[in-house]
């Protein structure tokens, strides 16, 4: 048996979703360092606060506003040029009053003199709390950077990168221990995963590379008769067919479900050829296939693209009413995606059953659609798969009157 080829390794992923945009302002986003450093700056300014409303009330009880001089003025004159008054000879009544007024505004005056410095200050150490719990809620943080930045490395595809964090054996390094444990373990898998697929590429293709040679040996001959002749050639496009699809496969395995090499692909020629496939079962079960289908070209691989209109085709003749059937194909463009549909009359299928088509071997509780003798359950599951890979999406809706209708977009 020949060597095992080694699997190509897949492409880097991007870290990003194309299709989320862009935040206007990256730096207004709220994470953990922001959230930390208003958290840090917020306790600070709430402890000032408390603190300069308990010196202000302490200050104010210690200077007595608003309270009478300890001493009284009996005789003599008396004069201020702050409080305004003169030194001329007044009551001694009016002149208690002067000084009291006196006495008291300079109080008020000292405290708010008082307030107003220490709003000053207190506004001048939030700034400095501020910078400060930004720069240690970046120092904390740092670990968790190098975590991420490590996990982007690994979505590209470098399972070989390990965090390493070294320092005190906190809550921090036994978070990165752990993802490195897993890393450990996912590498093992991926690489047993690459193995496998090396051994079933060698192993599919060794089969059909000798019915292919054995076709074409009794095709050379030319005393064979025109039905083998016809035969043959039957089968050696059925087998043909088989290799470019195990190729198409295989090749979505070894990229880990992603598309690596895309070309143009008109959604309106494959759906066309998946009907012209399915024309003669049509025909047998009195299944009427109809629809406008509009070029929509999309970047994939054309292979795996055509097994999404074929299996979604099949569907829709194999699990439909006994007569005057219909399956409507249709293609086109809407809001720049390439839109597949497949609806068809049939039997009611359970709107709480949609989800249920879609996993492997699943099948419907009660309903003809998922006999035995139509197929495994993997039809549905390998559309969804190739339709993920190309980065789009299915969707199946029950049809009023029985049925179903699967709707399949795709970026061009």
């Amino acid at each position: 048996m020949a060597a095992t080829p080694a699997p190509p390794e897949a492409p880097p992923k991007p870290t990003w979703d194309p299709r989320r945009p862009e935040p206007p302002f990256p730096w207004l986003r709220p994470t953990i360092r922001i959230r930390l450093t208003l958290l840090y700056g917020g306790m600070f300014l709430i402890a000032g606060i408390l603190l300069l409303s308990i010196i202000y009330l302490l200050a104010a009880n210690a200077l007595n506003v608003g309270s009478d001089l300890p001493f009284k003025v009996v005789t003599g004159t008396v004069s201020s040029e702050s409080c305004n008054i003169t030194s001329t000879q007044l009551p001694a009544a009016d002149l208690n009053h002067a000084l009291n007024e006196c006495v008291n505004e300079q109080r008020q005056h000292a405290l708010d003199n008082l307030l107003s410095r220490s709003l000053l200050a207190l506004l001048g150490l939030a700034i400095i709390a501020f910078a400060f719990g930004y720069a240690m809620a970046g120092r904390v943080l740092s670990p968790l950077g190098r975590i991420t930045r490590t996990a982007r490395a690994v979505a590209g595809s470098d399972l070989s990168r390990r965090i390493e964090l070294d320092g005190p054996d906190d809550e921090l390094k036994e978070l990165a221990d752990t993802f490195d444990d897993m890393l450990e373990r996912l590498q093992r898998a991926f690489t047993a995963q690459q193995r496998f697929v090396g051994n079933a590429s060698h192993e599919l293709r060794t089969p059909l590379a000798i019915n292919r040679t054995l076709l074409e040996v009794h095709l050379s001959d030319p005393g064979a008769p025109v039905e083998l002749q016809q035969l043959g050639k039957t089968l050696l496009a059925t087998n043909e067919r088989s290799e470019q699809l195990v190729e198409g496969l295989l090749l979505l395995a070894r990229s880990d479900n992603q598309i690596v090499e895309r070309k143009p692909v008109d959604l309106a020629e494959v759906a066309e050829q998946a009907v012209d496939q399915v024309h003669a079962e049509a025909e047998a079960k009195g299944v009427e296939i109809r629809g406008a289908r509009q070029s929509a070209v999309v970047q994939g691989n054309g292979v795996l693209l055509e097994r999404i209109a074929l299996n979604l085709v099949q569907n829709a003749v194999r699990y439909n009413v006994q007569e005057d059937g219909w399956v409507e194909v249709t293609t086109e463009v809407q809001h720049g995606q390439a839109v597949l549909v497949v609806s068809n009359t049939g039997p009611v299928v359970p709107a709480y059953e949609i989800d249920n088509l879609f996993e492997p071997f699943k099948r419907l509780r009660g309903a003809d659609r998922t006999g035995s003798d139509k197929g495994v359950g993997l039809g549905l599951s390998i559309v969804r798969s190739v339709a993920r890979a190309h980065g789009g999406h299915i969707y199946a809706q029950p049809r009023e009157g029985g049925g179903l209708v699967m709707r399949v977009t795709l970026p061009i």
